[in-house]
């Protein structure tokens, strides 16, 4: 076992890091921008502003986009509100004060000067988005308005109303398409990455799938940028996009790039339950409505009464009995446990008893439905129109659900993977939040990597090489295209039984029993087990329609499962290695007396990054030892 990677972290003060180090790293001249390009795969925020910022300063770039649109990136569904150090509130926060929470919230498994870096450069981003034009709430006197999250416990929430992610990736967006214009970007939409491009121990290019005609493209640059978001798909339901996947960062794993800590995901607490087989993914309620609503739950098991009809001291605010300093706004991992333990403890309501109660009765009887309505509208519209009841009038009802992975491709402090000239943006890299992601920080994480890390660290990766000039031609491309024909083809003769969704409902049913809310080593051994045999099961029973040389949804999903297939196992793999509690990692063997997760800071306080061996032989885990100079670890508590 490796025990340490080259996290390339540079020496000296952390609050002066990143601005020193930008100092002495080198620079490419503005005349000597326009002869490289840039690759960048994705094209949500992170995607869309990395791409917009590097064409701005000259270099020429292709963005792709899976989507038609870069509007449709997921990115649009983040809702609540994006994180930063303004202290506008003046309620004691600073740039220290985000670097400590998001180092806390993480349960102390993240990168010390990564975290800092980001909390410094939030304050940037939002005199971005609002030169932008975005629409962020304001107060009566025209100054920005903040609200809390949970893991803070200051407002440094921006926000526009329940949009935000909407908001910022139409800023993103607009600078985008204003560098198509300039045809400084050329943009392809409907292509899928299904292979990097290695050459000579740097990635050169792309081989990608056009989704309308089915044709296999090569495109070659001097950088490779990933910004594909996260795998939280795995487990078949979550709130992520249909068509959010693994593949890139998959293809980008089997070709050398170190995939770090996958087993860490994020459990979402606000989420609308389930209530049927028939669903493939679901719906997200802010963590913004946790300002103003109130979780709790009847404390008398089986009370089927209305929530009107179950007066106060019947009812057992749990989160604020539990954790009375953080109350409702507690971090996402213990907010989501909280609930987990409510209702197998058989306190949940609902038909399945599978939810609790998030109540804004009271917030509505002191601020007004019209001051509630201005916050939360939307969201409360979109809660009646698919659970068929108002919020204005009786609670929601919510359960957790998979959301985010903290975990994704290793990069070093230049967001650079294992594979020299390959870059990971935003959450397809695990860079920032360790164990858990505290709400509102994945649009902070996506906008710092794209305009202010990515237009930096690229410049003194290209000073710093030479690079041949390379054709279609190129055994490196011909190779590379001729394996993703293979593959095509392999997945077209399968003429199985089953469907591939068959295949992917009951992975996400393995991975969510035995890697989800709570793992234990059984479980853990089991899933392994069942995910290789279903694996085999899948490449020899299911079914595939349809021809490669035109739109074929059933192929682009048959690919993506086929990749979500060899990433539960090692997620399983992971948490199974991992003998600890810590953040959404929540191992049943190892917690505190009071169901908190219990950590090992002497064998465990380390990333886990895993290198592909071929598909013969078990991946092999390298560590890299995470070092707490600025805060002190310590057990968590929200108390």
């Amino acid at each position: 076992m490796s025990t340490k990677l080259d996290s390339k972290i540079p020496s000296g003060s952390i609050e002066t890091l990143w601005q020193k180090h930008k100092f002495d790293m080198k620079l490419v001249a503005p005349n000597n921008k326009r002869k490289h390009t840039v690759i960048v795969v994705g094209t949500g925020l992170a995607g869309a502003a990395g791409a917009a910022s590097m064409a701005e300063l000259g270099y020429h770039v292709k963005s792709f986009c899976i989507q038609d649109s870069p509007r449709r990136a997921h990115s649009i569904a983040a809702q609540g509100g994006i994180n930063a150090a303004k202290n506008y509130q003046n309620d004691g926060d600073s740039v220290y004060r985000l670097f400590y929470d998001t180092v806390k919230g993480g349960d102390f498994r993240a990168r010390e000067a990564n975290v800092y870096r980001l909390a410094e450069l939030s304050v940037n981003i939002i005199d971005q988005a609002v030169a932008q034009g975005v629409p962020f709430a304001r107060e009566y006197g025209g100054y920005l308005d903040n609200r809390s999250f949970g893991g803070a416990q200051v407002k440094r929430t921006f926000y526009a109303r329940g949009q935000t992610g909407q908001q910022l990736l139409l800023g993103a967006y607009s600078a985008l398409m204003r560098q198509v214009g300039k045809k400084t970007v050329e943009l392809f939409n409907r292509r899928e990455m299904l292979d990097v491009v290695v050459h000579d121990g740097k990635a050169r290019g792309i081989i990608v799938r056009n989704l309308l005609t089915g044709e296999l493209e090569t495109h070659i640059a001097d950088a490779v940028c990933l910004a594909t978001g996260g795998y939280g798909n795995v487990f078949y339901l979550s709130t992520n996009a249909m068509a959010s996947n693994v593949t890139a960062a998959w293809r980008a794993y089997r070709k050398g790039a170190f995939f770090a800590n996958p087993c860490y995901t994020q459990i979402h607490p606000t989420c609308i339950p389930v209530s049927g087989d028939y669903q493939s993914k679901l719906t997200l309620m802010s963590e913004s409505l946790r300002n103003d609503g109130r979780v709790w739950v009847p404390k008398n098991k089986g009370d089927k009464r209305p929530p009107s009809e179950i007066p106060e001291e019947d009812r057992d605010y749990y989160l604020e009995r539990r954790y009375p300093s953080f109350g409702n706004l507690v971090p996402r991992d213990v907010a989501s446990r909280a609930a987990k333990k409510a209702c197998d403890d058989g306190f949940g309501v609902g038909a399945t008893g599978l939810s609790v109660y998030l109540d804004f009765k009271n917030a509505i009887e002191r601020d007004g439905e019209e001051a509630i309505s201005a916050r939360y509208g939307n969201l409360f519209h979109m809660y009646e129109k698919i659970a068929g009841e108002s919020p204005y009038k009786s609670p929601m009802r919510i359960y957790p659900a998979v959301h985010y992975t903290m975990g994704g491709l290793w990069v070093d402090y230049h967001l650079m993977t294992t594979v020299p000239g390959l870059f990971a943006l935003g959450e397809a890299n695990f860079s920032d939040h360790g164990a858990n992601r505290l709400g509102a920080s994945a649009l902070m994480q996506g906008l710092a990597d794209g305009y202010f890390v990515i237009p930096s660290t690229i410049g003194n990766y290209l000073a710093n090489h030479s690079f041949d000039k390379m054709t279609e031609d190129h055994d490196a491309f011909r190779d590379s295209k001729e394996q993703c024909y293979k593959r095509t083809t392999q997945l077209l003769k399968m003429k199985g039984s089953k469907t591939v969704d068959d295949f992917h409902r009951r992975l996400g049913h393995i991975m969510w029993d035995n890697v989800g809310m709570a793992r234990n080593k059984e479980g853990l051994t089991s899933a392994i087990t069942d995910i290789k045999s279903l694996r085999e099961e899948f490449w020899s029973d299911a079914r595939v329609v349809g021809e490669a040389d035109q739109v074929n949804n059933e192929l682009e999903k048959a690919g993506r499962v086929a990749d979500f297939l060899e990433l539960g196992e090692l997620m399983a793999r992971d948490a199974l290695e991992r003998n600890e509690s810590c953040g959404g990692h929540f191992r049943e063997e190892y917690q505190t007396e009071e169901g908190e997760a219990l950590r090992d800071d002497t064998k465990f306080s380390h990333a886990a990054a895993w290198e592909f061996k071929g598909d013969s032989a078990p991946p092999e885990r390298h560590k890299e030892e995470l070092k707490f100079d600025h805060v002190k670890l310590a057990q968590r508590s929200y108390k």
